[in-house]
């Protein structure tokens, strides 16, 4: 072994340390925006359906309730139910 592989080196470096430190934050996600917790009881069996539910869309079980809120209380203050 006379030497160590480039391609196996765990990290790299950046190549100007000053533009790397001085770079803005990565930008928020969707997820990311949400700063409220909402916490609910549910019986085992609905939070099964739910989960099977979400796994068969393709969905998270969070994005999926998300847009069911969203769809259930939207954001228009005038229209009533």
């Amino acid at each position: 072994m006379s030497g160590r592989d480039a391609k196996r080196s765990f990290a790299s470096r950046p190549s100007s340390p000053d533009a790397w430190v001085r770079a803005p934050d990565k930008p928020v996600t969707a997820v990311e925006a949400y700063t409220a917790r909402l916490t609910i009881d549910v019986t085992p069996e609905l939070r099964g359906r739910i989960k099977v539910t979400a796994f068969r869309r393709g969905q998270t079980v969070s994005d999926m309730l998300r847009a069911l809120l969203e769809r259930e209380f939207p954001d228009d203050a005038g229209s009533a139910r």
